[in-house]
């Protein structure tokens, strides 16, 4: 069975009640070389239309039931992409102007020499053939432009969303969907799927039934696959009841010569066939979508490996000090907060992320038993705490991908009015991340148990962080923080229950607008 549909050009339909006039048309038409079917009500051709693609409708005006005019409404409700010319012995100008604005290509009165009808059609389908080159040359050049932005794209979700965004608006496409088997096994099983737009609860999912192993078993054959409605059912275990796809339109996603995927395209639209033109260029598109995926996966691997190795690093450090258990999380969370409230990029807000996670890595290389003690720490304890911003830079510097964070976690106990460590910088001389880094740092660890006292009341901890303002802290930065404290007190909360355990009071939760 073979699978790349041609459609047959200039196919013409031929709708008049007078079955004289079908038969001389017919024979006309045909030794023109036109592929010719008649109808005999406006009912019939409608039925005809719907199982079978023809580039002309010459109708009739006048004829029981549906009329000239009732079908071109019909055509036009159902967005049915045909050329239309009207027949008519009863023309006046009113008819010919409604049926001009109902979508009808021309119209010729009866009785009409056959050189006179030849020419009309023949125009119409120059019209179209113009209208379908500037249409492909329209799409060659939007799929030429995707296929540049998929590739410079590292985010799957992005990529996914820019295929599926072009193919609904180009191809006249009622439903897009990205099937990826799972990346290292050959055979069809799909791990991920990606449909757009999203269904409807009352609608029925025909991706859902797609008999994917003959989908793919097909892409070993056939660098596409055009399936008209006569042949769909072939390719569903059950097809979504009523209103039926017209067409679907299969390009493999390859990587290397493997099949890991395909890209299908969906049309509800009766009488619309997709063109091996529109599959040549999907092919086009898909051969740059695999590689896009391909980066895609292997960056989310190396992200998802990068943060695991992060996560490893803070386990490893705070294992050394129960007394600090979560506190990295802890500061991560309050310093995402702040740099959300100040709008940072999302690129920024990944950058404090990871600073906030790192930021006291420099502490493995200390002597912590000696910090943790209830009494009061030496003079020579404190400067071995105070070395631990520098061993994080030795640290962190190492590290390509971490080098952006380094200032952040290095200047993190800089001081507002520089009398801080290691630099003594002050102002905006110390990095945006680092200033929120401090003011993080500060509220966790004056709101969680330490050996030398127990956690403070977060009511006093925001006081604290009102008092140090211009000394210690931004006082832009602490006003931005207090308050988004607030407005996002529930979130906080259970946040906060989350690191506390059952313990925690929500009453202490502070109320920055009383103080």
């Amino acid at each position: 069975m073979e699978y790349i549909i041609s459609q047959e050009s200039n196919r013409i339909l031929v709708i008049d009640d007078e079955q004289i006039i079908q038969d001389v048309l017919s024979d006309f038409l045909s030794n023109e070389n036109f592929v010719v079917n008649s109808a005999s009500s406006g009912e019939e051709a409608l039925k005809e239309l719907e199982e079978k693609h023809y580039d002309i409708v010459l109708s009739d005006m006048k004829m029981p039931g549906i009329s000239g005019i009732d079908l071109l409404k019909e055509l036009k409700r159902r967005k049915m992409d045909i050329i239309v010319i009207i027949m008519t012995g009863y023309g006046t100008v009113d008819t010919a102007v409604e049926a001009i604005k109902l979508g009808a290509f021309d119209y010729i009165m009866k009785p009409f020499k056959m050189e006179e009808l030849l020419n009309v059609i023949t125009r119409a389908f120059t019209q179209q053939r113009l209208e379908r080159e500037n249409i492909q040359l329209k799409e060659v050049m939007n799929l030429y432009e995707l296929s540049e932005a998929v590739n410079q794209s590292l985010n799957l979700e992005n990529v996914l969303q820019a295929i599926t965004d072009v193919l609904t608006k180009e191809l006249t496409a009622d439903l897009v969907s990205i099937l990826l088997e799972q990346p290292d096994e050959f055979e069809a099983k799909v791990t991920e799927q990606y449909i757009y737009p999203e269904l409807t609860p009352n609608q029925i999912d025909p991706v859902g039934n797609i008999d994917q192993e003959m989908l793919f078993k097909k892409f070993m054959e056939k660098p596409y696959l055009i399936i008209p409605t006569a042949q769909i059912r072939r390719f569903f275990k059950k097809l979504p009841e009523r209103r039926g796809l017209s067409s679907l339109l299969a390009v493999p996603i390859r990587i290397k010569d493997k099949v890991i995927g395909s890209v299908n395209v969906y049309t509800y639209r009766q009488n619309y066939h997709f063109t091996e033109g529109q599959a040549k260029l999907l092919v086009i598109l898909a051969d740059r979508a695999a590689q896009a995926i391909e980066n895609a996966r292997l960056y989310q691997n190396l992200s998802r490996t990068f943060r695991e190795t992060i996560e490893g690093l803070v386990s490893a450090l705070e294992a050394k000090d129960k007394y600090t258990s979560g506190h990295s999380r802890r500061v991560t969370e309050y310093a995402l907060l702040l740099g959300k409230a100040i709008r940072l990029s999302p690129g920024e807000q990944e950058k404090i992320e990871w600073a906030a996670l790192l930021h006291d890595i420099g502490k493995i290389g200390i002597r912590l038993e000696a910090l943790n003690k209830p009494g009061k720490i030496s003079k020579e304890e404190l400067e071995m705490f105070k070395d631990h911003p520098v061993m994080a830079k030795q640290i962190l510097e190492q590290i390509h991908f971490l080098k952006e964070i380094v200032p952040f976690v290095y200047h993190h106990h800089e001081n507002f009015d520089g009398t801080g460590y290691p630099d003594q910088i002050k102002g905006t001389q110390i990095p945006l991340g680092a200033r929120i880094l401090a003011i993080a740092d500060t509220y966790d660890a004056m709101t969680s148990d330490r050996p030398y006292r127990k956690a403070m009341d977060q009511q006093i901890a925001v006081r604290e962080l009102k008092r140090c303002c211009n000394t210690q802290f931004d006082p832009g930065l602490v006003e931005v923080f207090i308050k988004a404290l607030e407005l996002n007190k529930k979130e906080v909360e259970e946040k906060q229950k989350e690191w506390m355990g059952a313990d925690f009071n929500p009453s202490t939760t502070p109320n920055p607008s009383s103080n």
